[in-house]
């Protein structure tokens, strides 16, 4: 009969056995000769590599929808989409969502990232975090997720105990979940009501997962916040008409934006501009509706922010 310990060390053998036989993994061969290549070489098998993964993101493309419009009717009622993630894919997860704010002016708060380890951690302490099934889950209480709230956790191997943990957690909270990974039928894509699965395959440095696996989370959250601010009215065309200046180039950008939306001179722009407080949908609607910016203000808050929506009141004058 095995005793305890020998118990502990079949669930660490199997463990590591299914670690080895992950797609993110796998690839590694000592024979390759990098080592002995010129940095031109390097760069271009590198770069070859890499041309996989849009491809991968591409197949993903129903699920990724799926998500959006699941993400998107949370957001809606109020809700918060949350990433969930540990590691380089924690990291490319906070970048996501600290770009919302000012490319869309969300709400403070509204998308929001948990990184394993927190993130006052240094990237040593963040990966060893990881490990912590219970952390996460403590990480998604602690966060108040309740079921107006998206949870999408990131991980390309599809089994980071922290992620896991938070997963798990916001579907006992009753949150929508999703989950990004790399692998093909994952733990995570279990625990998660949507599943976006891009497999690029081996990495140019094997199991080095920020490289084409991180790539690949790159495009799909891109995706994943854009798309969803674009359903949500945050768009006019391909502007970022929400944009928040906060700075002058920023300021500029909004300048471009109100002038190539409405066609309007730059003396009719910096005066609407002026008028709407800086805001460039309220400009935009003052302009091509010919009203002035309090009607227009008004127009956008009883349409939920849609320029389009807007303006019909003006196109049935």
């Amino acid at each position: 009969m095995l005793g305890p310990s020998s118990d502990l060390d079949d669930s660490t053998a199997a463990e590591r056995r299914a670690l080895d036989e992950l797609a993110t993994e796998s690839g590694g061969e000592a024979s390759l000769d990098y080592d002995l290549r010129s940095t031109s070489e390097l760069v271009v098998l590198m770069n070859r590599f890499d041309q996989t993964v849009p491809d991968a993101v591409l197949g993903a493309a129903d699920a990724l929808a799926e998500t959006v419009d699941a993400i998107v009717d949370q957001l809606r009622r109020g809700g918060r989409l949350v990433y969930v993630g540990a590691g380089s894919s924690g990291r490319i997860a906070e970048l996501d969502a600290a770009e919302c704010q000012s490319t869309f002016s969300t709400e403070p708060g509204q998308v929001v990232a948990l990184q394993a380890g927190g993130e006052h951690s240094s990237p040593l302490e963040r990966e060893a975090a990881e490990d912590d099934r219970e952390a996460g889950a403590a990480a998604v209480r602690e966060l108040g997720v309740g079921p107006l709230d998206a949870v999408v956790g990131v991980s390309a191997s599809g089994r980071t105990p922290f992620v896991l943990g938070a997963v798990e957690e916001a579907s006992r909270a009753g949150a929508c979940t999703a989950c990004v990974v790399s692998v093909e039928e994952s733990e995570l894509g279990l625990l998660a009501d949507h599943e976006i699965s891009a497999v690029v395959g081996p990495e140019f440095l094997a199991g080095s997962t920020r490289l084409k696996a991180g790539s690949a989370q790159k495009l799909v959250l891109n995706s994943i916040s854009t798309v969803s601010m674009i359903r949500l009215g945050k768009t006019f065309g391909n502007l970022m008409v929400d944009v928040s200046a906060t700075n002058e180039k920023l300021r500029a950008r909004v300048r471009r934006i109100v002038q190539t939306a409405t066609g309007a001179s730059n003396e009719r722009v910096d005066e609407a501009l002026a008028a709407a407080g800086g805001s460039a949908k309220v400009a935009i609607v003052s302009i091509l509706a010919g009203v002035d910016a309090d009607e227009a203000h008004e127009r956008l808050a009883t349409t939920s922010g849609s320029i389009r929506l807007a303006l019909r009141p003006a196109e049935g004058e």
